[in-house]
């Protein structure tokens, strides 16, 4: 598993890779700025420009709060913030260690998100 941060302002947030290779994927494309937009006050979406390898991953998931995906038909990376339905062609990558209050809120929110040391 790999380890990840977010940093967001003076906020860092910790993050679990699974060991996937939708998730090994994503690792390979950090360091990554983007900015995350409020998606209904479930999600913080941002477009990552293109679909993570997802071989042998199931086609739909149920994410719960603190997980991070991809929901790669539209090959955004979907941070959730509460918890939402099975969904078909959402990808999860892998889980926030402890609080995600600072993607919490209606706001845009610029991070950087990049492997941990």
């Amino acid at each position: 598993m790999t380890r990840i941060i977010f940093k967001i302002g003076q906020e860092t947030l910790s993050a679990t890779l699974d060991d996937t290779a939708a998730a090994r994927d994503f690792a390979s494309m950090l360091p990554l700025t983007i900015t995350l937009s409020d998606y209904h006050g479930i999600e913080k979406v941002g477009d990552l420009g293109r679909e993570l390898d997802s071989a042998g991953m199931p086609p739909s998931y149920e994410p719960k709060a603190g997980d991070i995906t991809q929901y790669a038909p539209w090959k955004n990376l979907a941070i959730f913030v509460a918890p939402f339905s099975n969904s078909r062609g959402l990808v999860r990558l892998g889980q926030f260690d402890g609080d995600i209050s600072p993607l919490e809120g209606t706001d845009d929110v610029t991070v950087s998100i990049e492997l941990a040391d």
